[in-house]
């Protein structure tokens, strides 16, 4: 008899140390869910604000490989726009309706970039810096831009009788487009980083987009860029012109529009 109980005693001992043992385990189960749930939501979080500076690639390599070696040369198109006439603009207005007005313009400006394959890597005040083919190889990306910057024409003209409606005045923009090979990456320091294109080809775009007001025209672009254009668009010869910082005075073009396929 005293045997038996013996057994029984120590098998309900260790019942009971296997059943303290599963809620130890449960418990600190339940606490690394917790902490993994965390760290998740945490990354999400930095995915989400980092892709304010960067495209959803770069963050991706990133997080997978180090921030530092996504140094990498490519041909690029690049785009800048700016706003004409803006520092009178925004001296007649509030502090508020111009950070509206502003707001609206890069969303749709934004949109149509994007929705031609194109990366918007910064606004500098009230200009545009947009980069093709950038992200990946793209071999339509003088295409792209060239449709790119057709949107924004057409997105302004949209922009513009709103703000009508409104009473306020209309926006006009000028647009320059140049094609070369520079080093992309994420550039900047511990602080702030953001995807950026280092090279002489934003310069000349910056410039190109200057000369449309000389020319009278919204939308100007190189002769790197007319050399892989579809023959489809409809491009008016201007001057050659000398700019700074390039040694032979630029051939240049402005855009009518794109025909449509028969």
């Amino acid at each position: 008899m005293f045997v038996a109980w013996s057994v029984l005693l120590i098998g309900l001992v260790l019942l009971g140390g296997l059943a303290v043992w599963g809620w130890l385990e449960r418990r600190e189960s339940a606490r690394l869910r917790i902490r993994l749930d965390g760290r998740a939501a945490d990354l999400e979080n930095l995915q989400r604000s980092f892709s304010r500076f960067a495209p959803d690639e770069v963050i991706e390599r990133a997080i997978a490989g180090g921030v530092s070696s996504h140094g990498e040369r490519k041909e690029v198109t690049a785009l800048f726009a700016d706003i004409v006439g803006y520092t009178p603009l925004s001296e007649q207005l509030e502090p508020n309706v111009l950070v509206r007005i502003l707001n609206g313009y890069f969303e749709r400006m934004s949109q149509a970039i994007t929705e031609n394959r194109g990366h918007v890597s910064t606004f500098i005040g009230d200009g545009i810096l947009a980069l093709f083919g950038a992200l990946a190889p793209n071999p339509w990306q003088s295409n792209d831009a060239a449709n790119a910057a057709l949107a924004m024409r057409a997105a302004l003209e949209d922009y513009n009788r709103e703000l009508h409606a409104e009473g306020l005045p209309p926006l006009s923009i000028g647009v320059g487009l140049h094609r070369g090979s520079g080093v992309v990456g994420l550039v900047g320091s511990k602080q702030l980083m953001e995807f950026a294109f280092v090279g002489r080809t934003v310069n000349v775009a910056a410039r190109v987009q200057d000369l449309t007001r000389q020319h009278g025209a919204d939308i100007i672009l190189t002769e790197t860029v007319r050399a892989h254009l579809d023959p489809r668009f409809s491009l008016g010869e201007l001057p050659a012109t000398q700019v700074k910082g390039v040694a032979r005075p630029l051939v240049i073009y402005s855009v009518a529009g794109l025909a449509q396929a028969g």
